[in-house]
């Protein structure tokens, strides 16, 4: 047996779920133009009138039957609804506020595409369909139909109305879901440039720490070999392998995933011996900062020197344009890796992105890419930045 059902009727289960509605608004209309059909509406009754039959109940049925055909024939649909309802007021039958006719203009007001709300075609059919329904009318009572020029004249309007604000108001949201893709993808797409951006100058930061490891190891290569003594030869030697192997350590770890450098004027690497003239820096400017250091003091790979200086210069410059007072650095030398924090009061919105702007993200680009992390985020009435850089060398700092 197979496990797979014929085509036609797999069509007919997807095809179910979108009809249901369709079905259960011609249920409704049908029930009430069935109910107006027997009873009357808000006319006064008028003697003379055709009572309920089988011709009565087929022209309703045509009123309400042809609804769920409006996605692919609107306008056809509504002359049909409006053509059952005049026949019905030209035979005498009770035809006041039959709603097929106004659902079907409400639907066909919402599926237009046009930006104008009246087009020539569908206002002479809308219009030409409520001049025959009134001229049946007053054919059928021979008279000026007066109560079924208001109770059909204007519930046909206010239903075209009701469609034409459906329609705007899908039109808007479509648009407003238009805008906030659009500004996801410029969102990315400048994200994707910070990075970029930061990768750059991480790059030009390596090479220069690089191109000096190098020339130094050339500079104590020469020393090495013109001096006579075996001994100092031998601990010149030591000290150009330690400082290779550290050189190599820092390529390895980060010039694979970064671009070539741009071409423009590049300062020096900054470390944290420059930590110092960097807050002076932001006391010239007005920013208060306090500086708290604990734990024994560690050397840092050159990497890893440069993303500590580069995250406390970037916190500090937050703290100056976004924040309200001073700011608190703390620098604390644990086993693994240097804590930074950096703590500022804010006040209004702040910096509430969980992203951050691109001094963030350049932060967090350039800690990740050796080993580390780095949280940002605002509690309460201030701004904290922490982040954790692996040292990247084993040994203790030499000059603590």
């Amino acid at each position: 047996m197979s496990s797979t059902a014929p085509a036609p009727r797999l069509f007919a289960l997807r095809s179910l779920p979108r009809a249901l509605p369709d079905l259960a608004v011609v249920a409704v209309v049908l029930a009430v133009s069935l109910s107006l059909l027997t009873h009357g509406g808000p006319i006064p009754f008028r003697p003379g009138l055709r009572p309920p039959d089988v011709l009565g109940v087929v022209l309703v049925l045509c009123s309400a039957a042809p609804l769920p055909a409006w996605r692919r024939f609107p306008l056809a649909v509504f002359v049909v609804t409006a053509a059952a309802i005049t026949t019905l007021a030209g035979l005498d039958y009770r035809a006041d506020l039959m709603p097929g006719p106004m659902v079907a203009l409400y639907l066909l007001a919402t599926g237009r595409d046009r930006p104008t709300a009246w087009t020539r075609p569908g206002s002479a059919v809308v219009t030409g369909m409520l001049v025959a329904y009134l001229g049946a009318t007053a054919v059928a009572q021979r008279t000026f139909p007066a109560y079924e020029l208001l109770h059909t004249g204007l519930p046909w309007a206010l239903a075209w109305s009701a469609g034409e604000r459906t329609r705007l108001r899908r039109e808007q949201i479509a648009d407003l879901r238009r805008r906030a893709r659009h500004a996801e993808r410029e969102a990315e797409r400048d994200r994707r440039l910070a990075v970029a951006e930061e990768r750059a100058r991480i790059a030009r930061d390596l090479h220069d720490s690089a191109g000096h490891a190098v020339s130094l190891i050339a500079v104590r290569a020469g020393a090495a070999r013109l001096r006579r003594d075996p001994d100092r030869a031998l601990a010149t030697l030591r000290d150009i392998e330690e400082l290779a192997r550290r050189t190599v350590r820092d390529i390895d770890q980060i010039i694979g995933t970064l671009r070539e450098p741009a071409d423009e004027d590049v300062q020096p690497p900054a470390g944290l011996a420059s930590l110092d003239t960097l807050i002076a820096q932001h006391r010239a400017t007005g920013l208060e900062v306090l500086l708290d250091v604990t734990g024994p003091r560690r050397s840092l790979s050159g990497a890893a020197d440069q993303a500590a200086y580069r995250i406390l210069q970037e916190a500090l410059r937050n703290a100056a344009r976004h924040g309200t007072g001073g700011a608190r650095a703390g620098l604390h030398f644990t086993g693994a890796a240097l804590e930074i924090t950096v703590v500022n009061p804010v006040h209004g919105p702040g910096l509430s992105r969980s992203g951050g702007g691109h001094g963030l993200i350049g932060m967090r680009e350039r800690v990740t890419l050796i080993g580390g992390s780095l949280d940002a985020g605002r509690d309460g009435a201030t701004y904290r930045v922490h982040a954790r850089v692996p040292y990247g060398d084993d040994r203790p700092c030499p000059e603590c």
